[in-house]
Order: C-alpha cells, then sequence, then structure tokens
C-alpha cells in the first residue's frame, strides 16, 4: 500500500471535441514503504487521468513512474489502491474548474 501526498491537476484541452466530457491529468507523488515492490530510491509518481461525464468521474488511464526521471514503472494498482485514488480523484478535481 502507499499514500499519497503533493499532487497538481490540470484540466486536459480538447480543443476538438472529440472526447465526451472533461478529463482531468493528476500528477501525485507517492510515498512507497522501502520492502514495497513499488519503491524506487528516486520517488515514485502516480499519473492519473480522470475523466467526468454528466456529473459522475472515473479513473480512464493510470500509470506509475519515477520521480525523477519519469520512467514507466509497470506496476498495476490493486482494488482497494485503485479506489482510494479514484476517491481522491473525485475529492479534488474541481480545482482544475
Amino acid at each position: 500500500m502507499f499514500s499519497l501526498h503533493e499532487y497538481t491537476v490540470e484540466a486536459v484541452a480538447d480543443p476538438f471535441r472529440i472526447l465526451s466530457g472533461e478529463r482531468y491529468e493528476f500528477i501525485i507523488d507517492v510515498e512507497v514503504e522501502e520492502d514495497d515492490e513499488l519503491h524506487h530510491e528516486e520517488g515514485v509518481r502516480l499519473r492519473v487521468v480522470y475523466a467526468v461525464n454528466d456529473g459522475h468521474g472515473k479513473i480512464v488511464k493510470y500509470e506509475f513512474q519515477t520521480a525523477d526521471a519519469g520512467k514507466y514503472i509497470d506496476i498495476e494498482m490493486e482494488d482497494d489502491e485503485l479506489a482510494m485514488v479514484e476517491q481522491f480523484c473525485t475529492e479534488t478535481y474541481t480545482q482544475a474548474i
């Protein structure tokens, strides 16, 4: 399990109106215990694309990255972690509006 710390959120521009609803990109600094397989010395960051349609939001894409170089880390979240991140995004995406 990991914990979420500092984050940024930005609305994703869709100038051609290809996507329905709104999209937000979250970049979240993640704290991971040293004995966790996700742990990296340079730190870990989580990139999340969050979609909002008719007032309902959901994660449409996420990826873990190293904090220093942004290299992709091939690990999937467990169900409880995914639910925690989705709740976090639901509670905070309005700051980008």
